[in-house]
């Protein structure tokens, strides 16, 4: 009996096991789909996501880490700082990065760790996917001009409130790190602030034309840029490396070398130009891993984001490709049901919305198109609202890293904030404008 007693969870735990095994539904063709779109959907994300937006992404965090300074971060985002500054920096940041909910997770981990407070933190985590200039775009223009005037000022005021109430909640912590925080040395400066902007600028600017999407139209400002995409991101590249050369102490034959290295594989691959982004990564993360000092400790850093979160991404991708599929395809869960519970636009409409996109994956503009879809099978204008604020700024493999961030009971929170404020927003749109 006793060992009964020690031993029952273990067993409780091998026996379920065992029956999942035992039962599980391989054959069935609904089940087989949702295995094979779980493997696109990985293999999609890993060939569209991983090099272009999470690797420049893991190498911002790790530089917020290392070359910023504690106490610039604590001045403009800490707990401590002014409320109108702090939210109105973090509230508008998506307007310069056009990433999707997993790409920002760096960002937000490298902030948060470097003395950022939960509120603005959390309000940079929801507006960095939320308001993204060229998905706003599109949104007005297939969905129409109401509904991306309302997700633009939805997604602000969306991220200030949620991001207050996470420090209203959380306040006694939040109360104990500005006083920690206060007592913490001013630490020594090494560049100027203008130093430190312009690099950071080249990073950002990397990561920003890299991952410009395809406009539908063929002429116009966005089409221009997108056509000389490469170009800019090639630019900033050098930029970045004359910058890592002059004030961060790179030596000059290894910014030589990447440059010309990046030269000829976009001359020897004109039509691959992920060959010669890949080749100034690779030389980037040899030659600063190499090179003792802060180069060596910003590897360190960049490379610690990425061993955490990108198994968590990949596997949350995973398992939402398997339950949700990709856009026209079947995953466990058939589309009819959530196309015949987005119709009109009652509570549970907008609910279902807003909790179906917070675990959803929305890759950068991919919500127009399937709200596009959603809307011609009877989705109300409520349930739409909430799906696109709740949607872009959260996914499954999202929450797992904010999760591995911020614990599970902020996690929750956060989520619960985010699905509760969609629901209400997507209810007083869609009573104004039904």
């Amino acid at each position: 009996m006793g060992v009964w007693k020690r031993e029952w969870k273990s067993f409780l735990a091998v026996a379920s096991v065992f029956l999942v095994c035992y039962y599980l539904p391989v054959g069935t063709q609904r089940f087989d789909n949702a295995v094979l779109e779980a493997f696109h959907l990985v293999k999609w994300y890993a060939q569209e996501h991983v090099l272009l937006c999470l690797v420049p992404a893991f190498f911002i965090a790790g530089a917020v880490g290392v070359f910023l300074s504690q106490a610039s971060v604590m001045k403009y985002l800490g707990a401590g700082a002014n409320k109108v500054l702090a939210y109105g920096v973090a509230a508008v940041s998506g307007t310069i990065l056009a990433v999707c909910s997993c790409t920002i997770l760096p960002l937000f981990s490298g902030i948060y760790r470097m003395g950022a407070g939960l509120g603005p933190a959390c309000a940079f985590l929801y507006s960095g996917p939320a308001i993204n200039v060229l998905a706003i775009v599109l949104t007005a223009r297939i969905l129409g001009l109401e509904l991306g005037v309302a997700r633009t000022v939805g997604a602000v005021i969306f991220s200030v409130v949620v991001g207050l109430l996470m420090h209203l909640i959380f306040r006694r912590e939040e109360e104990a790190k500005v006083a920690a925080q206060a007592i913490m040395p001013e630490p020594e400066v090494k560049r100027n602030l203008w130093q430190n902007g312009l690099y950071f600028a080249s990073m950002v600017g990397i990561l920003v034309f890299a991952n410009w999407g395809k406009p539908q139209e063929t002429v116009g400002l966005w089409a221009s840029i997108y056509n000389v995409k490469w170009l800019v991101t090639a630019g900033c590249y050098l930029a970045f490396s004359v910058i890592l050369s002059a004030w961060f102490g790179l030596k000059a034959w290894k910014s030589v070398v990447s440059v010309v290295a990046v030269g000829i594989a976009a001359y020897i691959y004109p039509g691959y130009p992920l060959i010669p982004f890949t080749v100034g990564s690779v030389a980037l993360m040899i030659f600063t891993s190499t090179q003792k000092g802060e180069l060596s400790d910003w590897f360190d850093t960049s490379w610690d984001f990425a061993k955490k979160i990108l198994p968590l991404l990949l596997f949350g991708v995973f398992v939402a490709g398997a339950l949700l599929g990709r856009v026209g395809n079947e995953g466990l869960i058939p589309s009819d049901w959530v196309a015949k519970s987005l119709g009109g636009n009652s509570l549970w409409a907008n609910f279902f919305a807003s909790f179906a996109g917070a675990f959803m994956y929305f890759a950068t503009l991919t919500e127009v198109p399937i709200l596009q879809g959603l809307i011609g099978s009877g989705m109300g204008k409520g349930p739409a609202l909430a799906l696109l604020l709740a949607g872009p700024a959260l996914s499954l493999p999202s929450i797992l890293v904010i999760q591995s961030v911020l614990g599970t009971k902020k996690t929750a929170v956060f989520v619960f904030l985010v699905i509760i404020m969609a629901t209400i927003s997507g209810m007083i749109y869609g009573n104004i404008f039904s």
